[in-house]
């Protein structure tokens, strides 16, 4: 059994942003990948802020969430993430990514030439690219099958 005691875990928002039946995926700059606007949570933020966030500052989209924070008496129900991955990145780190869907509220696309090499809309076809990892795509799909059944 692996030792847990020895690995460092960040936290991590990723947002599958639907817009016209498609999802929007990024080339990361580093990884050479085709991703969802994502990044760190910060100390300081709650995992949907830092959502919303990293797709504004990764794309210029303002989005809204799927699911909206309610009160439950004097408590806040925080938006519930689609699902939570636990991702390894290198040996002996990993982040746990909450993954959020969103719709396009208001904005341009324009991504961030300091995060991104490209960005483009998918469809669900595209999204079976040999160029698309396996998590993105099946992701990706459940995202757009998510956005047409609310509308």
């Amino acid at each position: 059994m692996a030792d847990n005691s020895l690995i460092t875990r960040d936290f991590t928002a990723t947002t599958f942003v639907v817009h016209a039946d498609c999802t929007l995926l990024l080339l990361h700059r580093k990884l050479a990948m085709w991703l969802p606007p994502g990044g760190h949570i910060d100390p300081h933020e709650l995992p949907h802020d830092a959502a919303v966030r990293e797709v504004r500052e990764e794309t210029g989209l303002e989005v809204a969430l799927r699911t909206t924070p309610t009160p439950l008496g004097d408590v806040l129900v925080l938006p519930q993430p689609h699902c939570i991955l636990l991702e390894n990145i290198t040996p002996g780190h990993q982040h746990i990514d909450l993954i959020y869907v969103a719709t396009v509220v208001a904005g341009t696309l324009s991504p961030s030439a300091r995060e991104t090499n490209g960005a483009r809309w998918v469809s669900w076809d595209d999204l079976a690219s040999p160029e698309i990892a396996h998590d993105i795509c099946v992701l990706g799909r459940q995202a757009i099958a998510l956005v047409r059944e609310n509308k």
